[in-house]
């Protein structure tokens, strides 16, 4: 069932409230293990996604299930501490439900990241990568039912969900900094148990340079309401199949916290420039 306009409206009434006439310009969304990026916003104020009206709540591991608001290098942002999964049981557009929010309250940037498997064997793990472009093939969208014309048009382009002109400011940041960025393609996946090594050979012959269970609908639903959107993935391990051990969670939450400098670094600077 679809979600109807009222309550994206209720929602964000209610967060109008709780900020005192403070304005995001910036949507964060920060995936597993990456949450740590919140807690460099100044003057912040926090609210619990179960304080929202019509918001369901994130339960996956290193989510810390929270809105932070505040300043982040002189911007305005909207920074959520963990995301909702279609794993979770909730539907493409439950998960996407918090972009259309930010979207009434203001924000027209948007910045995803995610901690996914690398299926390109040129990639390691711990490497940053740029999101080019995303596959996306389970099911239907988070748009389908009766189109909400308040956040966009019935069918949308979605040629450029990811910003070129952001996609040039994070390489150009990278390369100042001395960073090494890879670039590729996510493609999403449901889970929430990992893919196996059928579906990684099937997804690099399709173009995937990563695989993960989030993203694609935040970016989705991004692009059908207006945001400029940058994806920046951590590449937490090798996919399956590319290296003869099993996978865990364990591991996706060691890598976010041993990358943390460098993904905070770039992040922090493309921020300056959005």
């Amino acid at each position: 069932m679809s979600v109807p306009f009222s309550d994206y409206q209720e929602s964000a009434e209610f967060l109008r409230g709780r900020l005192n006439g403070f304005e995001p310009e910036i949507l964060l969304i920060l995936g597993s293990g990456l949450g740590f990026l919140g807690d460099h916003v100044e003057r912040p104020i926090y609210v619990p996604y179960g304080e929202i009206p019509h918001f369901k709540t994130s339960s996956a591991p290193g989510h810390a299930g929270r809105f932070v608001f505040g300043a982040l290098r002189g911007r305005r942002v909207a920074v959520m501490q963990g995301r909702m999964h279609c794993y979770e049981g909730y539907s493409m557009e439950e998960a996407g439900y918090a972009v259309r929010v930010l979207r009434l309250l203001g924000a027209d940037k948007l910045i995803l990241t995610n901690a996914a498997g690398a299926v390109n064997e040129d990639f390691a793990p711990g490497d940053l990568m740029l999101i080019t472009d995303h596959i996306k093939l389970f099911g239907f969208g988070p748009l389908q039912g009766p189109n909400l014309d308040e956040f966009g048009v019935r069918f949308p382009d979605a040629t450029k969900l990811y910003s070129p002109r952001l996609q040039a400011l994070a390489r150009d940041k990278a390369k100042a900094l001395g960073l090494t960025l890879q670039e590729g393609v996510y493609m999403f996946f449901p889970g929430p148990q990992y893919e196996t090594p059928a579906e990684i050979r099937a997804a690099r012959a399709l173009g995937a340079d990563a695989v993960g269970m989030s993203t694609a609908p935040e970016a989705i639903v991004a692009g059908h309401c207006g945001y400029e959107t940058l994806g920046v993935t951590l590449l937490a391990n090798m996919a399956a199949g590319v290296l003869p051990k099993p996978l865990s969670g364990e591991e996706v939450i060691a890598m976010a916290e041993a990358a943390a400098p460098r993904f905070s670094l770039l992040l922090l600077n493309c921020l300056a420039d959005m």
